[in-house]
């Protein structure tokens, strides 16, 4: 059952740190009802968007320059350049750099990628990466220690990173991940559990997590919503969201 409390709104405390949403969606190239898309990330009030299936092709920098105005936030990195993950951000967000990767190639399969960023936010600062994990499970489990080796690399003391996982919390490339990260929706359940299909959700294939020291105040599909309604969760796209709030404490580190 979808748990109905109310999600905490982004806001800054008093001592710095800051509390943000996030939100990961696996968008399928903006194929099905785009405006649909565009209203419910704009109801779940995210300060950043971990974009899954971005656009690849023609004019595709133009199709997610539009998801993002028509969602209110403007495009921080990815898309066909990371093969697909892409993050979107609020003008919350200072950038301060980003980088897309390419992962290696399995033959026979799609080339997977990684959109990475570091952005502050009031006092946090805060490593972000957006991922989509391959078909095969030998395959995911070699990119759930690509992400884990990106995350590390970003050089930060707190860091979000989600997407579209391809597998279950049951999956060796899901707990290659636990073992290092909290999966938010675990830690702090909030909202519905399953993510795909979006039109009749069995499974829980979507997820969020983040580094030790971030406090996770709640996570899962934003059903129940002020604005997100089930018929444009049912029209936008074959996966559910999965909407975070969390607590980044304030900075120790310097750039």
């Amino acid at each position: 059952m979808p748990t109905t409390s109310p999600l905490a709104n982004s806001r800054t405390e008093p001592d710095g740190s800051a509390v943000v949403r996030v939100l990961s969606y696996n968008v399928r190239s903006l194929r099905d009802d785009t405006d649909a898309v565009a209203r419910v990330i704009k109801a779940c009030a995210p300060d950043l968007v971990l974009v899954q299936e971005a656009p690849l092709f023609f004019r595709w920098r133009k199709q997610l320059a539009r998801l993002a105005a028509d969602s209110g936030l403007v495009i921080l990195t990815g898309g066909g350049t990371a093969a697909g993950p892409a993050v979107l951000c609020s003008l919350r967000a200072t950038v301060e750099r980003t980088e897309d990767v390419l992962l290696p190639l399995t033959p026979g399969h799609f080339r997977r990628g990684l959109a990475t960023a570091v952005v502050r936010i009031a006092g946090a600062r805060l490593g972000v990466v957006a991922c989509h994990l391959g078909l095969s499970a030998a395959e995911r489990q070699e990119q759930a220690g690509m992400l884990l080796d990106r995350l590390a690399g970003l050089g930060v003391t707190h860091a979000v990173a989600g997407g579209d996982i391809n597998e279950g919390p049951g999956g060796r490339a899901f707990g290659r991940l636990t073992s290092v990260l909290q999966d938010c929706r675990a830690t702090a359940p909030w909202g519905a559990e399953h993510t795909f299909p979006a039109k009749d959700p069995d499974r829980r294939i979507d997820a969020i997590f983040v580094t030790k020291g971030v406090e996770v105040l709640g996570c899962g599909v934003p059903t129940g919503l002020p604005g997100v309604t089930g018929s444009d969760l049912r029209a936008a796209t074959d996966h559910l969201p999965v909407l975070a709030a969390l607590r980044i404490p304030a900075a120790q580190d310097g750039p």
